[in-house]
């Protein structure tokens, strides 16, 4: 049964919408988890289902899949998680990497560098206009394609294209500080 007719069936037998939290729990956990941390990905997942489910009404039939329903909805939710947490550009200073466990060979390296890049690279985060973080994010850590994000987003996908040259562009401006003053070493 497609995403469709299961979000259908789901109006009249809620239990039914426990197919897609099935499908796509997987792919909206990642999402969360690396935009907001292993702390509160888990919450904000959770919260993306929580929000699909009360608003089932409004998804459009006409949709074969639900994921980019979905993910447009986990943009939300992961873009005002951010503002709440962080509150602009400064906060993202603070905004700590999610946990991972490199192998140890490459551990050191890979440290002293995202040491190094972290401050500079939360800045320029920071200076994104809230709709090319979103854009962004959907690219880097949602893995979907500029289609799937203009269907998440509601938006062209001339307008995603757009939004995501300026965001790489608005980054590589800012961090080319870093690959200029490594090139010495």
């Amino acid at each position: 049964m497609g995403d469709a007719e299961v979000v259908e069936a789901s109006l009249q037998d809620p239990e039914r919408f426990g197919e897609l939290f099935d499908r796509y729990y997987e792919m909206i956990f990642r999402y969360t988890v690396r935009a907001v941390g292993a702390n509160d990905g888990p919450d904000i997942a959770a919260e993306v289902f929580t929000r699909a489910f009360r608003s089932r009404k409004s998804f459009d039939s006409g949709y074969r899949s639900a994921g980019p329903w979905l993910f447009g909805i986990a943009a939300n939710v992961v873009a005002d998680h951010l503002r709440r947490r962080f509150r602009g550009s400064r906060a993202f200073k603070r905004l700590s990497p999610p946990s991972y466990e490199p192998d140890a060979a490459d551990a050191v390296a890979d440290r002293v560098d995202a040491e190094r890049t972290r401050p500079l690279l939360a800045a320029a985060l920071g200076s994104l206009r809230p709709e090319e973080l979103d854009v962004l994010l959907l690219v880097a850590l949602g893995e979907l394609s500029y289609g799937e994000i203009a269907a998440a987003l509601e938006i062209p996908i001339g307008t995603v294209r757009s939004r995501l040259h300026r965001a790489r562009q608005k980054l590589r401006n800012q961090i080319a500080p870093i690959d200029e003053s490594t090139d010495d070493d």
